[in-house]
């Protein structure tokens, strides 16, 4: 997905005569740094440990976004029931009853509208359960990217094309380019102003 279409090439700053490769270059290297195959929206599934006394996750791929129809960018949570070690049950009797009821280390399904989330951040607050219990490990479908690009991926996009242009060992006047010899150059391509533009984007962690 190149993130600059041909029409806007003058207004971010780029030459009309740009060679389409060059911005799909730029594109798939901002895919890289952000450690994902693309920054448009895309369905991810994680599986994520819990904390001992928390009940907060953080997801890895930002920001969230709901697709339509849908109404939250969460479409499938489930959580795992804890056994809590001794001395750290909620109340007096809970453990036995979820015993009885054969909860421990047992998955259940979360309504997506009971969790509280923030986009920007991937933080995911899971309800607690009638019981008290916590929870070990959760997994998540979510949607999460842009539904169109914004100015910043835009402004990035055409910055690492002026970098390319103002770098003597790329051939910036080729109707193609490798995309191998631009990831060489990344570091000088991806300077510290698309880095910050980039920054709300990139993978918090990879599994």
């Amino acid at each position: 997905m190149n993130y600059l279409s041909p029409p806007e090439y003058e207004q971010y700053g780029i030459e009309t005569s740009t060679p389409e490769p060059w911005v799909g270059a730029a594109s798939a290297l901002m895919d890289a740094h952000c450690r994902r195959t693309t920054l448009m929206a895309q369905q991810y599934s994680e599986r994520i440990r819990i904390a001992a006394g928390r009940n907060t996750v953080l997801l890895t791929f930002l920001p969230l976004v709901a697709v339509s129809p849908a109404s939250s960018p969460l479409t499938l949570v489930r959580a795992r029931y804890a056994n809590p070690r001794r001395g750290e049950a909620p109340m007096p009797g809970v453990i036995e009853a979820a015993w009885a009821f054969f909860l421990l280390g047992t998955w259940a399904g979360i309504a997506a509208a009971d969790c509280d989330f923030d986009p920007a951040t991937g933080e995911v607050t899971l309800p607690m359960n009638i019981f008290g219990l916590g929870y070990n490990e959760a997994e998540f479908t979510y949607t999460a990217g842009v539904i169109a690009p914004p100015d910043e991926l835009k402004f990035a996009c055409a910055q690492i094309v002026k970098n390319a242009q103002a770098t003597p060992a790329l051939n910036v006047k080729a109707g193609t380019v490798e995309r191998m010899k631009l990831q060489y150059f990344s570091d000088s391509l991806l300077d510290s102003s698309v880095r910050k533009l980039l920054a709300p984007y990139v993978a918090q962690r990879m599994h």
